[in-house]
């Protein structure tokens, strides 16, 4: 509830996420393990019904038209069906529909530091990441953000992205946080504890 306060005060544009969607009611999650059910039919149990309507309410896609920019969590071509992009082939999916892409579509879902270059024929990801890039504008762009809350690339630190938009140049970004005060929040909830332990090492 915290969380979605916040987000809800503060951010321009929303996009929904799959444990979104799975505590909103939006998806069937009776196929996820059951450490992760539990979780989220903890957090469905005290959404509050403000924030409940409004998570069912978030789109799957937001298009930043004036700004180059498309919002989604996991893969642009089946979005209700929250599709990993972790790879080049996985990028190259979205192949077919190079011509309606955004210059720059965001992505996050894998909790990974990825970029994907796009031709109309061809997939170049981009090694590392590069701390920035400046785009180029004959290209299309899939970049995976990685996570604030759960990064999964062994860097424990919380993962966000800055994008120029004037000077087409993009940045990511680590930055430390209390992840003690944050792994023992999860443990006084009584959820799975791996859910805690996996903060101190980035997973």
């Amino acid at each position: 509830n915290e969380c979605a306060d916040l987000v809800r005060k503060i951010s321009r544009a929303t996009i929904l996420g799959n444990h979104d969607a799975a505590v909103a009611g939006r998806m069937d999650y009776s196929y996820y393990y059951e450490a992760a059910r539990h979780a989220l039919d903890a957090h469905a149990s005290i959404l509050s019904p403000e924030n409940a309507a409004w998570l069912r309410g978030l789109p799957y896609r937001e298009d930043l038209v004036d700004h180059g920019v498309t919002l989604c969590h996991g893969s642009p071509v089946r979005l209700e069906e929250f599709e990993y992009i972790f790879a080049p082939e996985q990028a190259r999916e979205c192949l077919p529909i190079w011509r309606e892409l955004q210059p720059l579509t965001l992505i996050g879902h894998s909790h990974l530091c990825k970029v994907f270059e796009l031709t109309p024929t061809e997939v170049i990801e981009h090694p590392g990441p590069p701390k920035s890039i400046t785009f180029r504008p004959d290209r299309k762009y899939i970049v995976s953000v990685g996570s604030v809350g759960q990064p999964r690339d062994y860097d424990n630190r919380a993962s966000y992205v800055t994008y120029d938009t004037d000077t087409r140049e993009f940045c990511f970004k680590r930055v430390e946080y209390d992840i003690e005060a944050a792994a023992q929040r999860i443990f006084d909830a009584r959820l799975e504890r791996n859910f805690g332990h996996r903060l101190f090492i980035g997973v």
